[in-house]
């Protein structure tokens, strides 16, 4: 039987992708989920409660049905599952902070064959300019889905009897913000850039933990990591950086660790045929437009990384299945 012919049809809709983008984010930014949510599901009770013209809400709920986030029955409007429970306001999963975070990028995703073309790539990227302002940005967005993942972290790992974590690049302090309130003996130290530190110092303290958990300027490519942990966790950076500097990180938190401690890397791992899925290659290609050497990591290079440096019983474990990966070692006694 012969094979269908092929239309330009996929091809227009990746190319025309980002009106699905700029539609969520839209809807994300007028409070269209949060008022559907409340009640509101014709095209003229929205547009009322969002203050649009009836037109303008139209035309942006035949993209989001089309994508997939709203629902459409009897003439009325629901939220999908997912954006109910993720993007409606005041509920305490929203991250609609997070949906917007990549925005600011637009114009440079734009211009994506240009930025191919540098050869000159930076180990960090654009990460070493940041401002405190850039930082308070960066993880009031990735804050939003970071205590998630650190909760959903505490759940999955074993912690009793675990006395001291270093978090590798931390960020908020989320993980170890999760892990203290689970484990009243457990300390923490995020280890992350000093404009970081300020911004994950405020974190802490509202949650109530700035006495066990601390904020330690420390740039990881370079400086030394501290010697009285039992733990380190690595979560959600791993794009950022090339393979050379990923096999460096996780060597030298091995050397740091206690006997018997563990390390766990969280990130955005490929197959092992580099085929998908898309999130990681996402990020992956991303850091193009930041100059860096960083790329997706499969999760084969990985567990690569964690054997040549020496951890016992390396595994890898579904995180977020389809997004994220959990890669462990033991370090021996």
């Amino acid at each position: 039987m012969a094979e269908p012919t092929p239309t330009t049809v996929r091809l227009q809709n990746i190319a025309q992708s980002y009106g699905q983008s700029a539609a969520l984010m839209a809807a994300v930014e007028i409070g269209v989920f949060t008022a559907i949510s409340n009640g509101a599901g014709t095209y003229e009770e929205v547009a009322k409660a969002v203050d649009i013209h009836p037109t303008n809400a139209e035309r942006l709920m035949v993209m989001l049905c089309a994508a997939g986030l709203l629902e459409q029955a009897d003439g009325r409007h629901r939220n999908a599952a997912d954006v109910e429970r993720f993007l409606v306001e005041g509920k305490p999963g929203y991250m609609g902070s997070w949906i917007s975070f990549t925005k600011p990028q637009w114009t440079q995703w734009g211009r994506l064959a240009e930025h191919l073309r540098i050869k000159d790539l930076k180990v960090m990227g654009s990460i070493e300019t940041f401002t405190v302002a850039d930082a308070r940005r960066y993880h009031a967005a990735t804050y939003s889905i970071g205590l998630g993942a650190g909760r959903r972290f505490v759940r999955q790992v074993d912690l009793s009897g675990r006395k001291r974590i270093m978090d590798i690049g931390g960020g908020s302090g989320a993980y170890c913000i999760a892990a203290a309130k689970e484990h009243p003996t457990i300390r923490g130290v995020v280890l992350d850039l000093p404009v970081v530190c300020e911004v994950a110092r405020d974190f802490i303290a509202e949650h109530g933990f700035a006495d066990r958990v601390e904020a330690r300027p420390c740039n990881f490519t370079r400086d030394p990591f501290p010697a009285d942990c039992d733990v380190a966790i690595m979560a959600s950076n791993l794009p950022m950086y090339g393979r050379d500097m990923i096999a460096s990180v996780i060597r030298k938190a091995h050397d740091a660790l206690l006997p018997g401690g563990q390390m766990h890397l969280i990130g955005e791992m490929t197959n092992d045929q580099r085929t998908g899925p898309w999130g990681p290659a996402y990020w992956g290609l991303g850091q193009a437009v930041s100059d860096s050497l960083g790329l997706a990591h499969s999760e084969a290079d990985v567990l690569g990384y964690f054997r040549t440096a020496g951890y016992l019983d390396v595994g890898l474990h579904d995180f977020i299945p389809g997004s994220l990966s959990r890669v462990t070692g033991t370090k021996a006694k």
